[in-house]
């Protein structure tokens, strides 16, 4: 066994798998924001629901906004699965956990609760760990198994 090599991976990583990871966390979250946004809108119940959530947190404008949200994590989620346009989909969706954390999960957290306590209920919600996703995809890039690398493979020689 190569000591210095198992060392290395235990404190480095491996720079051979990074692809792999993007990939699946780029495809996780497009087909769970393309699915979740689908069925927004297109499940009557699940639209209604996405409208009265809208309502209760007293968003402007929230028939509307319902479409809207719904198409972003439709849309959003399925370039984000193929690898197209990586970036802005993420972008796109970063805001959508940013508005659904500020109008939605804040006012749900409990009060009263120690700084400590506080952040510990923050980042267990997952719009905040979507949302920090987001921001690696936006820093990494969609990896090399994505629509995006090989367009710009052929739009950048």
């Amino acid at each position: 066994m190569d000591w210095k090599r198992l060392v290395q991976f235990a404190l480095l990583g491996s720079g051979d798998l990074e692809q792999y990871a993007i990939l699946l966390v780029r495809v996780s979250l497009g087909l769970f924001f393309a699915i979740s946004g689908a069925n927004k809108l297109f499940v009557a119940a699940n639209t209604q629901t996405m409208y009265e959530t809208l309502v209760e947190a007293k968003v402007p404008l929230p028939n509307l906004m319902t479409y809207f949200v719904s198409s972003v994590e439709f849309v959003g989620g399925s370039l984000l699965t193929v690898g197209f346009l990586s970036c802005p989909a993420c972008l796109a969706l970063l805001v959508d956990m940013l508005v659904a954390i500020l109008t939605t999960k804040l006012s749900a957290m409990p009060t009263g609760l120690s700084p400590f306590n506080w952040l510990d209920d923050f980042l267990y919600l997952p719009e905040v760990l979507y949302g920090i996703f987001f921001i690696w995809l936006i820093c990494s890039g969609p990896g090399k198994f994505s629509v995006d690398y090989w367009l710009a493979g052929m739009l950048l020689r």
